[in-house]
């Protein structure tokens, strides 16, 4: 059985490209193999160092997580600063990690150039706490996006340095994962591109129907088509492909019809496609905000998920420091 690590920024919520393309299949996955899932809250302190309520995004992230069907019975779900193993893990780490090689990186030269008066030591030294989360459960499997292959591809670095350096094979390499099949990608609502946090073109679970209807509402179009089954535009593509995941088939067909014959309207296009994502994410919503309200419940999973995620953290934690040299006298 191998290990699977995912995490999730405090800061981020998710949305229907997360729930799609990431969180079905990590319902299905937990069942499979052995999962660790976890809130990256000491992360968002790189890109947000003075939150506004980092409590409430962690209750936030994790509400979410359970109301898609995440089981903490089954898998680990924790929050990442109730498993002080990982900042030790991630300190020794740092002291075989070398600044050019951290400068290289591709996430911190972007970070770095869209924040500039935030160039701070964790953003620098991120790609090394990213693998202290990673190898401190010896993950085998990471699901990771394209902006992120690079930062794994330094924690198998690290991993395999710290095996060569101290001469034992304590971490396996870990990979990226795509669950072996073909990812479901939702685009945006601004014509171009994937669903996003940041590019504010993201239909979130937790939206009430008001806001998803707006949303919906002000999605890039074009003019229409001029001819019959003339190419259809990717900002209508997305629509269209928003529709195959959200709608009824017939309801696809219906429009892809009206499009191809030019007789298509956009409004009734939109307003269909809004009634069908308040129907889809109206029972998660509610699920969400009973998950936030019950405070029995939510000490209880975070409880659980702080007990397993550290026993397994403790022994790769107490095998590094007997490698090192650390010992009780």
């Amino acid at each position: 059985m191998d290990t699977v690590l995912s995490g999730i920024r405090s800061t981020g919520r998710l949305h229907l490209g997360n729930y799609f393309g990431a969180i079905t299949n990590f319902v299905e996955l937990q069942h499979q193999e052995k999962c660790y899932f976890f809130v990256a809250d000491y992360h968002s302190l790189t890109t947000h160092p003075t939150p506004e309520n980092l409590h409430t995004s962690v209750r936030t992230v994790l509400a979410e997580y359970l109301a898609c069907g995440i089981d903490p019975e089954i898998a680990t779900l924790y929050v990442q600063s109730d498993v002080p193993e990982i900042p030790e893990l991630y300190l020794l780490l740092t002291m075989n990690a070398y600044l050019g090689e951290l400068e290289r990186t591709t996430t911190f030269k972007d970070k770095a150039r869209k924040q500039p008066d935030n160039v701070n030591a964790g953003l620098l030294t991120y790609p090394v706490l990213m693998a202290a989360d990673i190898i401190i459960h010896k993950a085998t499997k990471v699901p990771v996006g394209k902006d992120q292959e690079q930062n794994l591809e330094m924690a198998r670095k690290f991993a395999k340095r710290f095996n060569f350096m101290y001469k034992h094979e304590v971490f396996p390499e870990p990979q990226a994962f795509n669950f072996g099949k073909e990812l479901v990608k939702i685009p945006g609502l601004d014509g171009t591109g994937k669903m996003g946090k940041s590019e504010g073109n993201g239909i979130f679970l937790a939206d009430d129907a008001k806001t998803i209807r707006k949303k919906i509402m002000t999605a890039v179009t074009d003019a229409g088509p001029t001819e019959k089954n003339s190419p259809v535009a990717e900002p209508i593509q997305n629509l269209f492909t928003l529709m195959e995941v959200m709608s009824k088939p017939d309801t696809l067909l219906f429009f892809k019809d009206a499009y191809a014959n030019c007789s298509i309207r956009y409004g009734d296009l939109k307003k269909q496609l809004a009634e069908d994502v308040v129907l889809f994410t109206t029972p998660i919503r509610e699920r969400i905000l009973q998950i936030e309200n019950d405070e029995a419940y939510m000490r209880k999973v975070v409880k659980l998920g702080a007990e397993k995620a550290r026993e397994s953290a403790s022994k790769t934690l107490k095998e590094v420091r007997e490698i090192i040299g650390f010992k009780a006298f």
